[in-house]
């Protein structure tokens, strides 16, 4: 069943595993046979009945079904930029681990032209970066690199629909893990210690290698800059232009990985934190993508609180934006305590029913969020950062989460005036890349230093002391 599902959208977070029960189905008509093991997990889940784990279950006659139907927010962009007129046009694709988003750009004028997006497929082998990494090590890699290749390969089809000649230049960013698997590279050196690969440097392609239809001049994935700091973060470096700033600036992009970037012309110092999984829903019980039916604003109202619903529906589950929102309020209405422990001793919030937050939730929001506040603390230290001039909130999380909820949870220690929400920065710089010369970038990663937080003295002791919250008033 998960193959057949997918293709409309639905998630798979743990990689069809039938661990984290986001794919359930109920059955309408029809039979869908259960093993042990299928039982057991629906027991340990609470579903029964005419409920199945879609990753599975086996369709082996016609059914009818009731799904959850993700529609996902997927960011495009088009922020000006500065770039010098060029020949041809070009295409831009932001390689996401959830999503993807092209854009057909006019060299000459820098305008964009056509916009196609659609979810990553290789969501099927789970929601994070350490499933598709399980899934690629267990014979899946092969089966992964096609099928990126040949989703881009049909955006871009469909954006040169009925259109003359062909692209000039076609440049991809990502994380380096998306990196690695568009570009057919061996993925092993980033599933053990310490996580370094040989095969992060600059790929060009063409068409014909890459099995592609429609004929183009050059394929270019852009270079990572460390283990799972990718060239979607060298595209926000460029973007935010902190690489010719005189002043301190950080970059935090917070999708299904948290990158960190703290510098300023001089040097850069950048890492990777394991806070996306809670910030798009994969650990949060009730968790979701930012989707028709998820809870994404949460706002202290009398002595209650508002929620906002994506597609003015009835609730399904919380978003990032939402779980920051909803610790935030309940922070300041003083339900919960330093600790993160939930003050009534319920061991249950109801944000709004049927959604709720656990006991559980929130410590994995304090995992989060301390990853990311540690992280942040020790670069600057590293870095030797005096006065930060400005931070950059990039891609969708980071356009439309509160900064003022943002602070108050402990998230990002700056005040709300240095905070500068911005899009899709790694889809900006992509179209910058369609107007330079790739060597352009090499002074730039000369000049950046990948840190590995847990391998960093302090680093622990850190983590635990952005753990607890501030209580009380602030």
């Amino acid at each position: 069943m998960i193959d057949v599902l997918h293709s409309y959208g639905i998630e798979f977070p743990c990689g069809g595993k039938g661990t984290c029960g986001k794919c359930r189905v109920r059955i309408i008509g029809g039979q869908v046979q259960t093993d042990a093991r299928h039982r057991a997990r629906l027991d340990a889940l609470g579903l029964g009945g005419d409920w199945r784990l879609a990753c599975m279950s086996r369709c082996e006659a016609d059914l009818v079904i009731e799904v959850e139907q993700y529609f996902s927010f997927i960011l495009a962009d088009e922020s000006p930029f500065r770039f010098t007129p060029a020949e041809g046009m070009g295409v831009a694709v932001d390689v996401g681990t959830t999503t993807l988003v092209a854009q057909l750009v006019d060299r000459n004028t820098g305008e964009v032209m056509a916009v196609e997006t659609a979810v990553n497929p290789q969501a099927r082998f789970g929601s994070d970066l350490v499933s598709r990494l399980e899934s690629a090590m267990t014979g899946h890699s092969g089966e992964m690199t096609r099928m990126i290749r040949e989703t881009v390969n049909g955006m871009i089809d469909r954006m040169w629909k009925g259109r003359k000649g062909v692209p000039e230049r076609i440049v991809l960013v990502g994380n380096t893990v998306m990196q690695h698997l568009f570009s057919g590279s061996d993925i092993r050196p980033l599933s053990f210690f310490p996580f370094e690969s040989p095969h992060k440097d600059l790929k060009q392609f063409t068409s014909r290698e890459l099995g592609w239809k429609v004929p183009c001049g050059e394929v270019l994935f852009y270079p990572s800059i460390g283990s799972f700091v990718g060239s979607d973060i060298l595209a926000g470096i460029m973007a935010t232009r902190m690489h010719e700033s005189d002043e301190f600036c950080v970059l935090v992009d917070l999708g299904t990985n948290g990158e960190i970037v703290v510098g300023n012309r001089e040097r850069m110092y950048c890492a990777s934190t394991a806070a996306g999984p809670a910030f798009e829903g994969a650990r949060i019980s009730m968790g979701m993508l930012a989707s028709t039916g998820a809870v994404s604003r949460v706002e202290r109202k009398n002595n209650g609180w508002r929620c906002h619903v994506i597609g003015n529906t009835s609730p399904a589950g919380i978003c990032g934006s939402g779980l920051i929102d909803a610790v935030a309020v309940l922070l300041d209405s003083g339900r919960l305590g330093e600790y993160g422990e939930i003050l009534d001793g319920s061991g249950k919030v109801v944000i709004t029913d049927p959604v709720t937050l656990t006991q559980r939730d929130i410590q994995e929001f304090q995992l989060a969020k301390a990853a990311v506040a540690a992280g942040l603390e020790l670069l600057m230290k590293k870095n030797g950062a005096g006065e930060i001039g400005s931070v950059f909130l990039a891609g969708a999380f980071g356009s439309y989460i509160n900064p003022t909820h943002v602070i108050r949870t402990g998230l990002l220690g700056f005040s709300e005036e240095m905070i500068r929400q911005l899009g899709n920065t790694a889809l900006i710089g992509a179209k910058m890349f369609l107007f330079s010369d790739p060597g352009e970038i090499v002074p730039v990663l000369e000049r950046i230093t990948h840190v590995n937080l847990e391998a960093e003295p302090g680093f622990q002791d850190t983590f635990i002391d952005h753990m607890r919250f501030r209580t009380g008033d602030v």
